[in-house]
Parts: structure tokens; sequence; C-alpha cells
């Protein structure tokens, strides 16, 4: 049965992306088909840091009702399914948010997990993604701008009738991560589920526009990222990075971004 997470944080520059795109290239290398979501319509990022440069149709398309939603899924890492969002604002003032809920129903038979990316703040576009998940995962960098925000986050997820289902805490530093995770919890009434420990891989990664656990799979930033898979997913946690680096085939078909059938 399908599990949907919305990732999202209240505050942007957190580090939602880069957490959305990691998290669901672990859940592909342990096996599970995922689908990631960009529905930051306005700002996508989702699909530039796995590289989808040259995508035709997106979800702006999907959501303007001209495409299905199998015409903007487009291949990554491991199998895993991408749908981002265009860049155009043309596109972005077509897009219809509420359809989000009928592409869910589309997706329920083709992945075990769906990550969507939500976009920063309370709007309308914002809202609809904590609506339409199973449980929201939010993400907090260890400062008092980004729990404040994630807070506010927490509490309207509640207020709609949503849940959240723990804190990642993203790019923390070694000699706070301890105080703050208790903080963080204490705050939000809710579970860390890990930490993502601040990581120049992360960075190189992103320039590279690959994700962190393929680029530097034995990275202390990609045992996060497969600990919290592991964790959704209900399996171990990999130990041996170098067995799950990606193969030349995958390498291939995720450069042709080779959409879904």
């Amino acid at each position: 049965m399908i599990r949907a997470y919305t990732i999202a944080s209240g505050k942007g520059g957190t580090g939602k992306t880069t957490v959305t795109a990691n998290l669901g290239t672990a859940l592909a290398q342990y096996g599970r088909e995922t689908c990631i979501i960009d529905t930051d319509m306005g700002m996508a990022n989702l699909g530039l840091v796995l590289g989808l440069t040259e995508t035709p149709v997106t979800l702006h398309e999907v959501l303007a009702g001209k495409a299905p939603i199998q015409d903007a899924m487009y291949e990554g890492p491991y199998g895993l399914k991408v749908v981002p969002s265009g860049l155009s604002l043309e596109g972005f003032q077509n897009a219809n948010p509420e359809r989000l809920k009928d592409v869910m129903r589309d997706l329920t038979d083709r992945c075990d997990f769906l990550l969507l990316d939500a976009p920063a703040g309370i709007g309308t576009d914002a809202v609809i993604p904590l609506t339409v998940a199973d449980e929201v995962l939010l993400v907090v960098n260890p400062e008092i701008s980004s729990l404040v925000d994630a807070l506010k986050i927490k509490i309207l997820t509640e207020m709609i009738g949503g849940s959240v289902a723990g804190a990642v805490l993203n790019r923390a530093t070694l000699e706070s991560t301890d105080v703050n995770r208790k903080k963080i919890e204490k705050a939000l009434g809710v579970p860390v589920l890990d930490t993502v420990p601040e990581d120049a891989n992360v960075r190189r990664a992103a320039a590279a526009r690959t994700p962190v656990i393929v680029r530097s799979p034995g990275s202390e930033s990609s045992k996060a990222f497969r600990r919290i898979a592991a964790t959704l997913a209900g399996v171990p946690v990999e130990e041996k990075p170098d067995a799950v680096q990606e193969g030349f085939i995958e390498r291939l078909a995720r450069a042709l971004f080779r959409r879904e059938p």
C-alpha cells in the first residue's frame, strides 16, 4: 500500500529539496518503488538538483489538465520516479493546485512511497500538499527561525486534520547536535527521526546535480539519509555503501532522462 509523505518546513532554504531527492533515492536503493514530486510550482528546484533540465512535460502541464501524470514522470537513480515542476511563469499560472488530489489517486498503483517536496510558506499552494499526504516530515535547521516556522507548519497540519510523523534535523553541526535535537523534540512535540550533518559533500553533489548518496555514499550525510529511509521502509540500514553505488546502465538511463512508459 502506498505511503505518502510531504516534506515541509515553512521556511525556505532549510534543505527540503535535498532531503526529498536523497531520501527518495535511498528508498529506491532499498528496492522500494518510489516517486518524488516537486509541488513547489513557483520555485521548482527538484528536477534541477537531479539533472533533469530538459523535461518537456512537467507537473505544470498535468495540473493544467494538458497531460496525464505518466507523461511527466522521469527516471532518476536506481529507478526513482521523478515528477518535476516547470520553470516558466506561464506554466505556473495555468497550473491548478487543486488537481494534486487527482494526481495522488493516479499514483496509488504506481509506487510504494510518494514524497512531495512542498513549497515554503503557508499559502494555498503550500497547504494543499499538507492535506493530501498520509503524514508530514518537517525539515528543521538548528536555528530559532527555522524551528518557529516548522512549529507553524505543525500547528497548521493538525488544524487541517493531518499529522506530523517527525522531524529531520538538517545541516547540523557536531557541537550542537545533541542539544538542538532535544530542544526540537520538546518544542515541536514530535520525534527527530535523524540528524543530517553539515557536509561539504552535499554541496559538491548539488553542483554535480546528483544526490549525495550516489556521489558520496560513504559520507556522513549519506549514512543519515539511508537511516531515515530504512526507518520509513522498515528495513535494516545498509552498512556497505559501496554495494549500492549507481551502475553505468543506471547513469546512462538517467542521462537520457528516460520517461516512464
